[in-house]
């Protein structure tokens, strides 16, 4: 099956209140486990490429024939997205298009949200021809993202309407209270700013830094809107504790298909766990 758009896939999910997992890849372990678990869960989902770590995974057209490829040899007949998460500048979005990826993410929340709504709907503009979902993002999702450490600044209702209405982007990322990594205490999310900006905008939102959210929070987020949502944190953690149990378990072993095979078993079992929580097994 070809890579597909992500916006009639949040579209249904939005409607039928389920939500979709984004699950970032960090190399080609990340893409067998996801694609699996897809697969096996019967599940649409959505592969992501932070743009930060583009040159580290070989460049956008690396990771699309990666992506491409893989999709082919499993024979994987669920819907996939292939995602640029944060892209950073107009031109990085405008590159990832070209090389073959189905959905990018303009991360214009840092600026004035005039230049946001103006790069973004460059973007938006772009991707139309190529038949590709664009994403935005309106106030700061907390944390740290790739290395950058950031505060949580809410959404601004009337900054997400403008940002629909002007850019007529295809998912709202609006912050409302998630942050990138690993939570200090029980993260509390704007339920009350959430309900009022969704009813606004009408479009899916999305969810970035839900790794650690508890469920009964996500399953209110996706009750109020949210048919995207991203996870990464639980993802890598739960590989990385896995392959530092096989390094101590097999001192002497230099074999990397040895070592690496559980760290991948335990990271798609991680993403079938999320995918039959947020709804979307038996979806695709």
């Amino acid at each position: 099956m070809a890579l597909v758009s992500m916006k009639e896939l949040l579209i249904q999910a939005k409607q039928e209140q389920y939500a979709i997992g984004q699950f970032n890849i960090n190399g080609l372990s990340w893409v067998h486990a996801v694609l699996d678990a897809a697969q096996e869960e019967a599940s649409p989902v959505i592969v992501a490429a932070s743009d930060r770590l583009i040159d580290y995974l070989g460049g956008y057209k690396t990771v699309a024939a990666m992506v491409r490829a893989m999709i082919e040899e499993k024979r994987i007949a669920v819907p996939v997205v292939l995602h640029l998460d944060h892209g950073r500048t107009v031109d990085n979005c405008l590159k990832a298009i070209e090389a073959g990826f189905s959905s990018v993410m303009f991360d214009g929340s840092h600026g004035p949200i005039d230049q946001n709504i103006r790069d973004t709907k460059r973007v938006v503009e772009y991707a139309a021809a190529y038949g590709v979902s664009v994403e935005a993002e309106v106030g700061t999702v907390g944390g740290m993202e790739d290395g950058l450490i950031g505060g949580i600044r809410y959404a601004d209702l009337q900054e997400c309407k403008r940002m629909v209405e002007e850019a007529r982007i295809d998912a709202l990322a609006a912050a409302l209270g998630s942050v990138h990594g690993n939570y200090q205490g029980e993260p509390k999310l704007g339920f009350e700013e959430m309900e009022a900006i969704s009813k606004a905008v009408s479009i899916p939102l999305v969810l970035h830094g839900a790794s650690g959210i508890p469920p009964w929070q996500l399953q209110k987020a996706i009750r109020l809107g949210h048919a995207k949502i991203n996870i990464n944190t639980e993802c890598v953690t739960a590989w990385t504790a896995e392959l530092r149990k096989t390094l101590a378990d097999h001192p002497e072993t230099t074999d990397p298909r040895t070592l690496l095979t559980p760290a991948r078993s335990i990271l798609k079992e991680t993403v079938k766990n999320k995918i039959r929580e947020f709804g979307s097994n038996g979806k695709a």
